[in-house]
């Protein structure tokens, strides 16, 4: 006999995505941001400028549109630049933040819709002063387009005479210090002595098991090798520290962001000199696996700093890599 219950084959309802452009603009090194007024959803929480792509818009003619209406700036469309994209279940409704950024807005800016606007330096803006699905974006715009890091050292005095002659060729706040030939103790000399050597030039984040960081005074974070990260189930590093990890597919990316990554490196991207003849996944593959990352990205494996336009375009940070800064003798 049929059953007169409800169709539980019924076809499950299909939440929609909703396009969201978002801005950074930036001015003289600082961020233009908004305050949600307070009875919105997630009111009183700072923004970003931004709003959903109309039909038959393109994400830039977006956000051309949605700066002037909110603020009074005028943007070329030209100097748009992506940053990151971020895909976000509330539940009720999925959002793809769509993040790009200017430097060259023209014009005063105002809250043309009454909400407070300032300008923020990138380390001013909280976490928790955003809503969740924003805190991508504060990373992606503290951290370099560049991620170096250290070649092979199998001498503590050797690799600091290395680090000291790259650190000339190098632009860049962080630095990765990879050095697995050394034992636990003779890395953690190292990694002290790097960072006395680096200073203010850039911060060191040492690589390795939970315990490295905890034994190296004045480390600006941790990447963990995926043989690491797979082992854990929580952060094993405070927050206000970087947190790194080595993947090679989505899977293990998702599995760094719920160890609460401040970014992930993905690759290798191309054939490297240590694998030659063994092709990368190439940037299609490495963009598809991107548009669902929700943290930043770099590409590695046989990239260096002239593919960072490349990778921004595959929706990554940019490029890490050894061979494109450190000497090779």
């Amino acid at each position: 006999m049929p059953s007169t219950g409800p169709d539980m084959t019924a076809e499950a309802v299909v939440v929609k995505e909703v396009h969201v452009a978002v801005a950074v603009v930036i001015r003289d090194g600082r961020v233009l941001i908004a305050r949600r007024p307070d009875h919105v959803h997630q009111g009183g929480l700072l923004e970003f400028p931004g709003g959903k792509v109309e039909p038959g818009e393109t994400v830039q003619q977006a956000l051309v549109r949605e700066i002037g209406e909110e603020t009074g700036l005028t943007v070329p469309e030209g100097s748009l630049e992506p940053v990151i994209g971020i895909r976000h279940d509330y539940g009720d409704k999925r959002v793809f933040l769509d993040v790009w950024s200017t430097t060259e807005a023209q014009g005063q800016a105002r809250g043309c819709e009454g909400q407070p606007v300032d300008w923020l330096l990138p380390e001013a803006l909280a976490d928790d002063a955003f809503p969740a699905a924003n805190r991508p974006i504060i990373r992606a715009l503290r951290l370099p387009s560049t991620l170096p890091i250290t070649g092979e050292i199998a001498d503590i005095a050797e690799g600091l005479e290395k680090l000291s002659r790259s650190l000339e060729n190098v632009m860049s706040p962080l630095l990765v210090l990879r050095s697995p030939a050394l034992d636990s103790d003779a890395y953690c000399r190292l990694a002290e002595e790097a960072v006395a050597l680096t200073g203010d030039h850039c911060g060191v984040i040492v690589h390795g098991a939970p315990g490295i960081f905890e034994s190296v005074a004045g480390a600006s974070g941790l990447h963990l090798p995926w043989r690491e990260a797979e082992k854990l189930m929580a952060r094993p590093v405070p927050g206000g520290v970087w947190l790194g990890v080595s993947c090679h597919n989505a899977d293990e990316i998702a599995h760094a962001v719920r160890l609460g990554a401040d970014y992930v490196t993905l690759g290798p991207v191309a054939e490297t000199a240590t694998h030659p003849g063994e092709p990368g996944i190439g940037w299609s593959a490495f963009q598809d696996i991107v548009d669902s990352a929700p943290v930043p990205v770099y590409g590695l494996g046989g990239l260096g700093r002239d593919q960072v336009a490349e990778a921004k375009v595959a929706g990554a940070q940019g490029v890490a890599g050894i061979r494109f800064w450190w000497p090779s003798n």
